[in-house]
């Protein structure tokens, strides 16, 4: 799934050889859905521009006020069911990545 946000970080993070993009601003024909508000966030973009409202886009079929609810929920309470698994080898790569000395810190 790439939206227009998606994309136009991805072009802004290739053109300024960088995942960080503060000081960078982002306009949009809607307010972002949560995929691309998400982006944005991780991109640490530093403002956002946009026309239609949210309601805007659910009133004519691009509803994601269920995504919005669906993230305050807990885990367990969620409408998709999620099931972790294998926490303790999965946490071996977090501490690999933790102790590797040429990592680019977030």
């Amino acid at each position: 799934t790439a939206h227009a946000e998606i994309s136009a970080i991805r072009e802004a993070a290739r053109k300024l050889n960088t995942f960080d993009l503060s000081g960078c601003e982002i306009y949009a024909s809607c307010e972002p859905c949560p995929m691309c508000l998400g982006a944005i966030y991780w991109a640490r973009i530093d403002r956002v521009f946009f026309a239609n409202t949210r309601v805007d886009a659910g009133n004519i079929g691009f509803d994601d006020s269920l995504i919005y609810e669906e993230i305050s929920r807990p885990i367990g309470e969620r409408k998709i069911k999620f099931k972790q698994l294998l926490r303790e080898e999965a946490l071996e790569a977090f501490r690999a990545w933790e102790e590797y000395e040429n990592k680019v810190e977030y």
